[in-house]
């Protein structure tokens, strides 16, 4: 168990590496050759010229203004300074409100870390009950478990103490985020009345429609919407199976790449052939003039994507049931989007779509009756993922210790039992190893996310990041407790009654705070200031700057570092919530750690949306509700494990006390979900209809069809590049596809809308 010393050498070696993270990050930003990694938001947005065009030859590659190195943590007050509106408008909603998540965190914990140094600590304090239990019972404490409950003796009235702390910490925390949710609700809001013209405006996805015999599936769409939306239907853009042929454009992009490699590596020197083996990785195998072999492989796939483009367009097995409708309103796309379109409740789905870059298009492939079997298969594979994912997270945490390392490797005794190396093991090796041990895990969760067919980069990110809490929930924090308590206290648990037991694991429960202090310096404090390092990307950016770019879009594509990651980061952030609310009335300690992370992350990764990130889509803080609701699931938990952490101490009369926190907490997320909640889930038709009218009064001449027209085309045929041996009168006749076409249905004689080849009435058209 780590001591007081053993977390003073963690603090110092994560306070040390995080300075040094620093000093690197503010050598690197300075230097011209790396301008395009660390500000390339700006480049993006075209408002940055590189540093090392001009100048002298070294110039161009080493900052020799040695007066900027003095200034290297000038960065941290510029991050803050753009205002929250401009922030807005250069990184877009989604970012800023996930920085609130780290801002919320402060609101909440900074007057509740007050409040328990002022009050709970010496309470605790004041106590010898952990020092007559070593004695006696031979239970292992420390000099930090003396700030905790656990040094209060049982029955004690000082109880009283930390179940009012705990009703002020709970009427506070529901304050913050009840100010917060209607904050974010206001900023949505006005965000989508004032947000520019988009396609998902308009557009709503239409899945599950009906096989018709007469009629192909464009085809019953517009017919179906003419019938239904008659003065607002606009267009539709059926989808495809495009996966094949997306995987053959993937596959000619990286053949590509090698070409260029090639040619530029022998652009630079011609003096000989460059030749690669065709064996497994070109370590062996035939080998052949490089160049030559990729010109012929570029040539290849080219003629199978040609192929597969006209396999795709005419084959009616590869249009799914499914189509992005396109209205000539908002209002009209709302009401289609939130209403359901017939009578059977399992066809004609409607809701809104996507963003156009935030659409997953390999998943719109899925057939939608199978969505539900494999939603099932992925709450199986969870399930079982993280409940087996318990025992090596024990054994790991068990080999983390002296004993473990001892036990596993006799030979390091003398090595480890060294003071020093003593304090490193127990105040570093714990944190540092259950954070490698996670490492592939979001990769994992996202994979299993895309298996159930979410149809959204967003709506992924959101189940990856939801599955990632509970993930953390079980195996961070009830594991790490529950096997911690269990190994430290293996000699009590030999040594007395079966009825003693319990008690023993409610004194252990705050006992594992130190472990926790720990994990929050290492994931904390310099796992938050080695992200601004941005230590991946610099090495991509500058390996394909050196052997694959050609022109400027291919060194745009070098240099974008991607999104802030919500599903990775999220739920990183709710652990913390979870263990300041969990520890806030039972070992104060942990508080300070938890605020540092807080405050370094805030400015770490406002610094990283300013100048690095590059948004991949705006779904305008949908995620909130999320947000808001695994923030109450922990305040919630804090309050049971205080409930039964009491109930240990035979708190007869104080503990019932504590039974009306859960409910009013619930009640309190009822009132929230039916007060904002709305606000992430339904467009307001009113809000639709003001839009609408200012947009037709400002803009009475808009083409909107020719705007809408190929939106939600499938990426592999829109005709860039990529995909320039394309026929472009093939793709436009695709995208027509589902705009003119004759009504086949023999149901037509009912349909009160006029044809759009013909131009005449229906032949029943009257009252009845």
């Amino acid at each position: 168990m780590a001591t007081l010393s053993d977390i003073g050498v963690s603090a110092g070696i994560n306070i040390l590496s995080a300075f040094i993270f620093f000093i690197i990050f503010a050598v690197l930003r300075l230097q011209p050759f790396n301008d395009r990694v660390y500000f390339s938001k700006w480049y993006l947005k075209g408002l940055r010229s590189s540093p090392s065009r001009g100048g002298a030859f070294v110039q161009r590659f080493v900052n020799l203004d040695f007066r900027a190195y003095l200034k290297f943590l000038n960065w941290m007050p510029e991050a803050l300074k753009m205002p929250e509106p401009e922030l807005i408008d250069h990184a877009g909603l989604d970012s800023v409100v996930y920085l609130r998540i780290y801002w919320l965190g402060l609101k909440i914990f900074v007057p509740i870390a007050v409040l328990a140094w002022a009050v709970l600590v010496p309470v605790n304090w004041t106590n010898n009950t952990l020092e007559l239990a070593r004695q006696l019972r031979n239970v292992t404490s420390s000099d930090i478990d003396k700030l905790s409950v656990s040094n209060i003796p049982e029955y004690s009235m000082r109880f009283w103490t930390h179940i009012v702390m705990a009703y002020a910490f709970t009427i506070w925390t529901c304050y913050v985020l009840m100010k917060e949710y209607e904050t974010i609700a206001n900023m949505r809001l006005q965000f989508v009345a004032s947000e520019a013209r988009r396609p998902d405006q308009f557009t709503v996805l239409v899945r599950n429609v009906p096989p018709d015999a007469d009629e192909s599936v464009s085809e019953l769409v517009e017919h179906f919407f003419l019938v239904n939306h008659p003065d607002h239907y606009l267009t539709n853009q059926v989808v495809c199976n495009a996966n094949k042929l997306a995987d053959l454009v993937k596959k000619k992009k990286k053949m590509q790449n090698w070409l260029d490699y090639y040619q530029l590596k022998y652009a630079r020197n011609n003096s000989q052939r460059l030749m690669v083996k065709l064996g497994f990785l070109g370590l062996w195998g035939q080998k052949v003039d490089a160049i030559e072999h990729y010109i012929a492989e570029v040539d290849k796939i080219s003629k199978e994507i040609a192929k597969e483009r006209e396999e795709v367009v005419k084959d009616p097995k590869s249009i799914m049931p499914a189509s992005f409708v396109s209205f000539k309103t908002r209002w009209a796309a709302a009401v289609c989007a939130q209403t359901q379109q017939t009578r059977n409740p399992t066809q004609w789905l409607t809701e809104w779509a996507p963003e156009p870059r935030d659409v997953y298009w390999p998943n719109l492939a899925i057939p939608y009756v199978s969505l539900t079997v494999r939603r099932l298969l992925m709450h199986v594979a969870f399930f079982f993922l993280t409940f087996f994912f318990i025992i090596p997270i024990a054994f790991v945490q068990s080999l983390a210790t002296i004993e473990g390392i001892v036990k596993a490797a006799p030979f390091l005794k003398v090595i480890v039992e060294d003071k020093f190396m003593k304090s490193v093991i127990q105040g570093f090796l714990p944190g540092i190893a259950l954070k490698l041990f996670l490492i592939f895990l979001p990769s994992i969760l996202m994979i299993m996310s895309k298996f159930e067919g979410f149809t959204s980069i967003s709506s992924l990110e959101r189940r990856s990041a939801s599955r990632y809490y509970i993930f953390n929930f079980v195996n961070v924090f009830l594991a790490s407790v529950i096997t911690g308590a269990a190994f430290e206290q293996l000699s009590a648990f030999l040594n007395q009654s079966p009825n003693q037991i319990p008690k023993t694991i409610g004194v252990a429960i705050p006992m594992k705070a130190t472990f926790f202090i720990t994990y929050i310096m290492v994931d904390g404090w310099a796992g938050v200031a080695g992200e601004i390092l941005m230590l991946k990307p610099l090495i991509m950016f500058h390996l394909k700057n050196t052997f694959l770019v050609k022109t400027e879009k291919d060194r745009e594509e070098a240099m974008d570092p991607g999104s802030i990651g919500f599903n990775t980061g999220e739920p990183r952030i709710q652990l913390y919530f979870l263990l300041g609310l969990v520890y806030a009335p039972v070992t104060p300690m942990l508080l300070p750690f938890i605020l540092v992370f807080f405050a370094l992350a805030y400015i770490v990764y406002r610094h990283q949306i300013i100048n690095v990130y590059n948004q991949e889509y705006e779904s305008a803080a949908a995620f909130w509700p999320d947000v808001h609701g695994r923030v109450i699931a922990a305040l919630i938990i804090s309050q049971l494990l205080l409930m039964g952490l009491l109930g240990t101490k035979h708190a007869a009369l104080a503990a019932p006390f504590l039974i009306a926190l859960p409910v009013l907490t619930i009640g309190f997320n009822h009132f929230c979900k039916g007060r904002y909640e709305p606000a992430f889930v339904r467009y307001p038709l009113q809000e639709a209809k003001m839009k609408d009218t200012l947009e037709s009064a400002r803009e009475p001449n808009l083409n909107l069809r020719g705007y809408l027209q190929s939106a939600y085309v499938h990426p592999v045929f829109r005709g860039d590049e990529d995909e320039d041996d394309y026929d472009d009168d093939k793709l436009g006749k695709f995208e027509e596809e589902g705009i003119i076409v004759p009504t086949k249905r023999q149901s037509r004689r009912n349909t009160p809308a006029h044809s759009r080849i013909s131009g005449e009435s229906p032949p029943f058209s009257g009252k009845v």
